[in-house]
């Protein structure tokens, strides 16, 4: 089983940063991407990025410039630097990572961390 620990939420003004980091832990044989998804309250789920274990970067429209994912392969962890953060940032950030394991690829996600924007 893998597991996914999200930190880094919180209460932020308008134009301030936050930093989430997601670890993952347990049975990992190849990490392939990792990535952020959000949840604005009567939402859908989006994407915000998505980083491949090869260093390829995807971000949605609506963060770039803004937001910056890293991961340390290291130490199974990726971030998301959130810079110039709007109040229509707020939601639940989700850890999403896909793990290559007998040639199958699975999907894991972190139990969510607020971000609230404030105006």
């Amino acid at each position: 089983q893998v597991q996914l620990v999200e930190s880094g939420g919180g209460l932020v003004q308008a134009g301030g940063s936050l930093r989430l980091s997601c670890a993952a832990s347990g049975s990992i044989f190849s990490i392939n991407d990792m990535g952020w998804y959000r949840q604005a309250p009567g939402q859908q789920r989006e994407l915000v990025a998505v980083m491949s274990s090869g260093g390829n970067v995807h971000y949605a429209d609506f963060v770039k410039g803004r937001f910056t994912i890293s991961r340390d392969n290291a130490k199974n962890t990726v971030y998301l630097q959130m810079n110039s953060l709007k109040p229509e940032d707020t939601g639940v950030y989700y850890c999403n990572v896909k793990i290559l394991r007998s040639a199958i690829v699975h999907e894991y996600w972190g139990q969510g961390t607020q971000v609230t924007v404030s105006s």
